[in-house]
Order: structure tokens, then C-alpha cells, then sequence
């Protein structure tokens, strides 16, 4: 894998957002597609041998686009900064909570597990599991392999309401949780941990420490197959 290449495309393409730059430099890019693609491949072979929910997916199906889809009217640059995927069951688009993988140089490459774009529903659900299942819930977000890949834990830091959900008391004990909007957990890796040889290692290990977090969100969501 040129892993080196791709954050080095990377690198430039924040530079040079623009569409006469990456005509310019297409070669390049698909150079550092194919590096993202051959990491994707065999993080995905690695984690779908122990995982049913992803076996049979293809990097086509997990791999995000790096133009924007969704660009904001004054959003100038075209292109994300970043190449990655989006490992669930159905897909990277599928309701159902997995596994995120974004490459982006100056320390910015990340992994998330959960859901962090949940539709209206999906919230209900996993806050509906979340209050049936509060043991289960703290004891797998506290777990301490878990916390040992993603020290931050749950992600408490993101969009949330300001008042109770509706049909939830003002004292109930989970509050905090049924709160949140995402449901997930993320770390950063730095570019000379991207490079070490054992990066993908390391990836598989996060994953597998995530999935019984993961699984618990899912258990609350339909079948995306």
C-alpha cells in the first residue's frame, strides 16, 4: 500500500481544492485511490472473517466519494479532504450503526464506530434500547477494551437536545444518553501511525474492541439486508 502517496495526494489536494487542479493531477488521484482502496480491502477481508454483518461487501460498497455530494452553497472546494469508508451491514448509506474509517493527513485520519448520522428514527430506536437496557448499555460503553482503543469513550460532545425526548422524565437517570443525537466513539490516528506497518493491525483491534458497542445499537435497528 502507498499509504505515504495517499497522504501526500491528500495533502496537495487541500491545497489545490479545485476542480482545474485535479483534472491536472488525475493520475495522481487515482494512484491514491487505489492506495485507499488496497487499505479498505484488507481491513474489510480482516474484520468481515469474524463479522456476519460484513461479509460480502465489497470496497464498492463501503468506499465514500471524494467529491461532496452535499456541498453548502458557499462551500467552495469541491472535494473532501479525505478518503475513507463506511463499514456496515447493507453498505456505507445503510441505517444501521458500524465502523468509519476517514485518511487525512496532520494527524486528522480517524476511526469511528456507532452511528453518527442517524436518521429521526434510528435515534428513537437506540434511545428506546438505551432506556430498556441501561445495564447493558453503561457496562459495554465503559468496557474496558473498549476504552483502551477509543480513551474518550462515548462521544458526549456532539449535537444533543436541550430538553428531555419526548416521553422521557426529566430525572430519568439515563438523561445524559437519551440526549445525544449520534451515538458513537472516534479516535485520531497521527500520519507516522497511518505509515507503521501494523496500522491495519491496529484497526482490526479497535474494530473488534467496538463491536459489542456497536452491536447493542443494531440489536434496536432493522435489518438493512
Amino acid at each position: 500500500m502507498e499509504l505515504d502517496f495517499l497522504l501526500d495526494f491528500l495533502a496537495r489536494l487541500a491545497a489545490n481544492n479545485n476542480t482545474a487542479w485535479m483534472a491536472a493531477n488525475r493520475p495522481d488521484y487515482q494512484r491514491a485511490r487505489a492506495a485507499c482502496t488496497e487499505l479498505v480491502r484488507q481491513l474489510l477481508a480482516r474484520v468481515a472473517a469474524t463479522d456476519p454483518d460484513l461479509a460480502n461487501l465489497t470496497t464498492a460498497d463501503v468506499m465514500f466519494r471524494l467529491h461532496k455530494n452535499d456541498r453548502a452553497h458557499r462551500d467552495p472546494e469541491p472535494y473532501k479532504r479525505r478518503m475513507g469508508a463506511g463499514l456496515k451491514l447493507g453498505g456505507r448509506h445503510a441505517p444501521r450503526a458500524g465502523y468509519f474509517l476517514a485518511i487525512q493527513p496532520e494527524g486528522k485520519s480517524w476511526l469511528g464506530a456507532g452511528t453518527f448520522h442517524p436518521t429521526p428514527e434510528m435515534v428513537t430506536a437506540i434511545r428506546q434500547e438505551i432506556h430498556y437496557n441501561g445495564e447493558a448499555f453503561h457496562r459495554l460503553r465503559q468496557a474496558p477494551e473498549l476504552l483502551r482503543y477509543f480513551p474518550d469513550g462515548l462521544d458526549t460532545t456532539g449535537p444533543q437536545l436541550t430538553r428531555p425526548p419526548r416521553g422521557y422524565a426529566t430525572d430519568d437517570p439515563d438523561l445524559a444518553w437519551l440526549r445525544l443525537k449520534t451515538f458513537g466513539a472516534g479516535r485520531f490516528y497521527s500520519d507516522a501511525e497511518v505509515l507503521a506497518p501494523d496500522f491495519v493491525d491496529q484497526l482490526v483491534a479497535a474494530i473488534a474492541a467496538a463491536r459489542p458497542l456497536v452491536d447493542f445499537f443494531n440489536e434496536a435497528l432493522p435489518s438493512a439486508e
